[in-house]
């Protein structure tokens, strides 16, 4: 009996734990439909809120290049610097002041700052955003050391100039927009003119939180390493423009300049080889560069030429038929145009001249009388021709298209006026351009700066094509005034630009400032310039220097004429050009001098010395090079002795000591 009572109450009580397993089971299952099935997007947005965030990453910019493959501006990966203040706290007990200690020698906020920011009551906080290279590198290091686990590094791009301020306001900068994402948009420079080409992609992705909310940054669902965007090569060379910033910057101090600019054109093609701005006052840093830094005045700014546009004005009265060569002038160092008198720069007269003087010496009144005779109307079309009144189109924002007269209401002084470049106004660029004609017998090549762009996969996007826009003048005009101009560098006021052994034709220029707010001229204030090209024969490179608002000396010829005749000198050696003519000019060539050198070898391979006096250092360096002897020059100049007998045999990896003199 009691076994049969105690089997009873026994089925009685798994009958009761079966009963309520089995409304649980029940409970559950129903639970899960209803989460997995019915309220599933409901749940799947809760847990995202609580538990996901989404962090926008972007792929970083195009790269741009060189013409040589040298890289200008690139993004690279940095640290960006986050902190968990209440983790810091009530975890590893560390105190604000602390941690600053450590951070602050690699961030750009203050340690006052820091501590503010890992004083907020929050589970994250930026301390610093996008780090420069080497602070990314240090305060990683700097963070494992003090084991701050409650810092977290974070993987940007940054854009990186790996050359510094080098072509700092053609290429322009980055910068962030209202969320700080990095390489968001180019402000200015080709990085603005190229932003729909290069700028970067972005993607979303998904980062854990833990149950206090902080994000969970390593577990980034997937890493995102994004396909890179188009390449960009420019027509610019770095060599080249290292050395004219580089004689910019001598400039600079020599004269205290507000500011200076040169642009370096090859002639034949349009393709800019340089372009240089220098500001009074500019960092070496390019992170510490001002807006204001990057105002590509090569390009934006307006300026009265002066004299540098009086070949402008003669090839165009040349070519129209209203002047010749042999047109004879008696100046007296002053014409009176419409009541007003022009005088020469000096207030002197120079009698009877023809327009080789009027150039070279640079006679106002000449010009004026030329201008005049010729008329505003068609000096104004050829100068039109010449590329003056209109943007050039070069790839780079805020081009400016300069001021002209209207020649229908233009005045005779209005006239004269323009015929010493005055009462108009260029940009660098354009004077570039126009004198690109001069050098290049005529035809005019349109000034470029992009070379190609290329896809991420190495076919080609875009290629740049030379462009010629017409022949202002016939190649016979184009020659004549390369002759004037040639003259005015080897025996005029462009002595100063003179490159030893070699041709080159230039102007001087000196203007009165423009007054932009108030009309008229800034009292004693000035532009100084010099535009130049050559060599003559087969000319490389047409240039113009910008001085604006020297302190002291201000005169073109002075100040602005040293320069070019620097920078030439440097790239006819960079260039490997050999030079074109004697030290005393083509009446006084020794029998040396009229002979190229070239090498002659004996079967054995040994090579026959020639004679060498008479001879530029460049020429000598040259057929050393060539004959793969090793070179021991003393002096320069002129060789004027050597230690090898002429006749005599060197054997291969033999040297050649040769004396030069100026």
């Amino acid at each position: 009996m009691k076994v049969q009572a105690a089997r009873k109450r026994l089925n009685l009580n798994a009958g009761s734990w079966f009963l309520v397993l089995f409304f649980i089971s029940l409970g559950i299952i129903l639970r899960y439909t209803y989460v997995q099935i019915v309220a599933k997007d409901t749940y799947s947005e809760r847990f995202s809120n609580q538990f996901l965030t989404d962090r926008v990453l972007q792929s970083p910019r195009g790269t741009i290049f060189d013409r040589n493959g040298n890289p200008l501006a690139l993004s690279v990966t940095v640290n960006s610097v986050s902190a968990d203040p209440t983790m810091m706290r009530v975890v590893a007990k560390k105190t604000p002041e602390e941690v600053a200690d450590v951070l602050a020698p690699y961030v750009r906020i203050s340690r006052e700052e820091i501590i503010k920011k890992l004083n907020e009551d929050t589970a994250f906080v930026w301390i610093d955003r996008l780090l420069d290279v080497p602070n990314s590198n240090g305060i990683e290091a700097a963070i494992k050391e003090a084991k701050f686990n409650f810092i977290t590094l974070h993987k940007e791009s940054r854009r990186y100039y790996p050359n510094d301020t080098l072509l700092a306001q053609v290429l322009g900068f980055v910068g962030f927009n209202e969320d700080g994402k990095a390489d968001a948009e180019g402000k200015a420079g080709l990085e603005a003119a190229l932003d729909d080409v290069i700028r970067s992609n972005e993607v979303k992705v998904s980062i854990y939180n833990d149950t206090a909310g902080r994000p969970v940054f390593e577990s980034v669902q997937s890493q995102f390493l994004p396909d890179q965007e188009k390449s960009v090569n420019l027509t610019i060379d770095t060599t080249v423009q290292f050395i004219a910033e580089r004689a910019l910057d001598k400039a600079m101090i020599d004269t205290k300049a507000r500011s200076a600019a040169m642009i370096i054109m090859d002639p034949k093609t349009g393709e800019i080889l340089a372009m240089a701005n220098k500001n009074r006052g500019m960092a070496s840093d390019v992170n510490k560069l001002k807006f204001e830094d990057y105002r590509n005045n090569a390009v934006v700014s307006i300026y009265e030429p002066g004299s540098t546009f009086k070949p402008i004005i003669a090839a165009s009265a040349l070519a129209a038929g209203k002047w010749q060569l042999d047109t004879v002038y008696n100046d007296t160092g002053t014409i009176i145009i419409d009541g007003h008198h022009m005088k020469n720069w000096d207030g002197k007269g120079s009698g009877k001249v023809r327009l080789l003087d009027i150039l070279k010496y640079s006679i106002n009144t000449g010009m004026a009388y030329l201008g005049t005779t010729t008329g505003g109307e068609i000096l104004t079309d050829y100068v039109k021709r010449f590329g003056f009144g209109k943007a050039t189109g070069i790839e780079l924002p805020a081009e400016g298209d300069g001021i002209l007269f209207d020649p229908k209401t233009m005045s005779k002084l209005d006239t004269a006026t323009m015929s010493i470049g005055q009462g108009i106004a260029v940009t660098p660029l354009q004077m570039v351009q126009a004198f690109g004609a001069l050098a290049n017998g005529g035809k005019m090549m349109k000034p470029h700066i992009i070379k190609s762009i290329v896809n991420p996969d190495g076919t080609i996007y875009k290629e740049a094509q030379d462009v010629e826009q017409g022949q202002p003048v016939p190649e016979s005009i184009a020659k004549q005034i390369t002759d004037i101009l040639e003259k005015e560098v080897s025996e005029g006021g462009g002595h100063k630009a003179y490159v030893e052994g070699y041709q080159f034709a230039g102007k001087t220029g000196t203007a009165e400032k423009l007054d932009a707010e108030h009309g008229g001229y800034l009292n004693g204030r000035y532009i100084a310039s010099f535009i130049g090209y050559g060599p003559v024969e087969d000319a490389q490179f047409v240039a113009l220097v910008v001085i604006d608002d020297p302190a002291g000396t201000f005169y073109g010829s002075q100040i602005a004429a040293p320069v070019f005749q620097d920078v030439m000198s440097q790239l006819v050696r960079y260039y490997k050009l050999s030079p074109t003519r004697s030290k005393h000019g083509d009446k006084d060539k020794s029998k040396a001098e009229t002979k190229v050198l070239t090498v002659h070898r004996n079967k054995d391979g040994s090579v026959i010395v020639p004679n060498f006096v008479g001879h530029a250092y460049g020429e000598v360096r040259d057929w050393v090079h060539e004959a793969g002897l090793t070179f021991k020059p003393y002096g320069t100049g002129y060789a004027v002795s050597q230690e090898e007998a002429v006749g005599s045999t060197i054997e291969q990896g033999g040297s050649v000591t040769v004396y030069f003199k100026r």
